[in-house]
């Protein structure tokens, strides 16, 4: 069944570090031709697409800011320049940009979260979407969290939210695009051990995260690669399309 990833042409936004990158690098492993975007992380970018090639994949570079509209489109069309066209886009890019309480959110925070986690989705989909006609068909996975289903930690009101956002419209373009040949699902993992909680979160926090989640530890990077595997493997996962995978150790049970 994985022998339909050779060749197969794939966009990653957010693929320099944490879950992106372990993606990335799985699936160059696997033999897709992988477009590793990266905003402001150069060398962390240009890492992943060597391991990618010391592997035996193909990678390619592209840089850009998806929180802007214009950025994203051009992120897009580059990838699908340097591939040749666009099979499956992984949407990963998003962050939650620091705790901020209710009381102290402010215009230029609210925008900065909403546009990077909800902005660049919608427009780097959309941006895709030509790629895949010319393509007959292709295959969109999102980021979410399990912050979209609990609402996530202190100060993560606005992240937790933009992850509701991404999820319900997860649901939304698997039925919009259907008639297009394009199945949309997600993933939404826990509480991982990677930068993000490093940036985010306290010592004291993770291990209070820790002790509620029922395995007993924080997940790993490469511990979501396999959801994602599945869902881009047409012969495993053909005929699912608005479904999110919860990948968080037991954390939440729906």
């Amino acid at each position: 069944m994985l022998e339909e990833w050779k060749g197969k042409r794939v966009l990653i936004t957010g693929a320099s570090r944490g879950i992106g990158a372990a993606v990335a690098r799985q699936l160059g492993t696997l033999g897709a031709r992988v477009a590793v975007h990266y905003h402001a992380s150069a060398d962390k970018a240009q890492a992943v697409a060597e391991d990618i090639r010391a592997a035996g994949g193909e990678a390619v570079v592209v840089q850009g800011d998806v929180s802007r509209s214009e950025q994203a489109r051009r992120v897009v069309d580059e990838a699908a320049a340097q591939l040749d066209g666009l099979d499956l886009l992984i949407n990963n890019a998003g962050d939650m940009l620091g705790r901020v309480a209710l009381g102290e959110i402010d215009d230029e925070h609210y925008d900065r979260v909403l546009d990077l986690n909800v902005r660049s989705v919608v427009m780097v989909s959309q941006a895709a979407l030509p790629h895949f006609k010319r393509a007959g068909g292709g295959n969109i996975i999102h980021t979410s969290s399990i912050a979209a289903r609990n609402g996530g930690g202190p100060g993560a009101g606005l992240y937790a939210s933009a992850k509701g956002f991404v999820s319900t419209l997860t649901r939304n373009m698997a039925k919009e695009l259907m008639n297009d040949h394009v199945r949309v699902n997600a993933v939404a993992p826990g509480v991982i051990a990677t930068d993000f909680h490093a940036r985010h979160s306290s010592e004291e926090q993770l291990a209070a995260m820790s002790a509620s989640i029922p395995m007993g530890r924080t997940g790993t990077a490469d511990e979501c690669v396999g959801a994602y595997v599945f869902l881009g493997t047409d012969s495993m996962s053909g005929y699912m399309t608005g479904q999110i995978i919860e990948v968080n150790g037991g954390l939440l049970m729906p």
